[in-house]
């Protein structure tokens, strides 16, 4: 299946200058939906996986998927503020200032093995962040896994210390 036909370009937004890729067309189509949680979940191949990390928003939509799939646990890394319970963060730099993530301290033991799942792979700070946040909590990071790579920003060199895979690269 060509995964490109269910991810539509929409010009000038969040702002002008920039093209978002929209993977609700995707979403919402049963069968691209199912055929692209399959390729992602080949992608990662036979491992023991024990948790499969998303972060907010859009790695919400696959990261349970493939953690049912899986048959492991789904842990969710938020913006500050969004997780009730003790956590732990990371702040990264943005094009133009910084941002914080956090995870639950209890979400990761030691030596568990993790995917990490973003829709998109754009700059690489947020993955990077997310991976330092799961080996904070003495995780092992298997595998940093997208549903596309937007190559021109070249988030890839953040993070050249992980096994990288996307499914979709623009």
């Amino acid at each position: 299946m060509d995964f490109k036909n269910y991810i539509r370009d929409i010009h000038d937004f969040p702002e002008k200058g920039v093209t978002f890729k929209d993977i609700t067309p995707l979403l919402k189509d049963a069968d691209a939906l199912q055929a692209a949680a399959q390729a992602m979940l080949r992608m990662i191949g036979d491992v023991k996986v024990d948790k499969v990390v998303g972060m907010e928003s859009r790695g919400f939509f696959f990261a349970p998927i493939l953690a049912s799939l899986l048959n492991a646990g789904f842990v969710p890394v938020r913006k500050v503020g969004k997780l009730p319970s003790d956590k732990i963060s990371r702040t990264y730099a943005l094009e133009y200032g910084k941002d914080t993530l956090e995870i639950h301290a209890d979400s990761i033991s030691p030596g568990e093995n993790v995917i990490i799942h973003d829709d998109v792979l754009a700059t690489g700070g947020t993955a990077k962040a997310t991976c330092e946040l799961v080996e904070a909590l003495g995780g092992k990071v298997l595998q940093c896994n997208f549903l596309l790579e937007l190559l021109e920003l070249n988030g890839a060199s953040k993070l050249e210390d992980y096994d990288l895979k996307a499914l979709v690269s623009y």
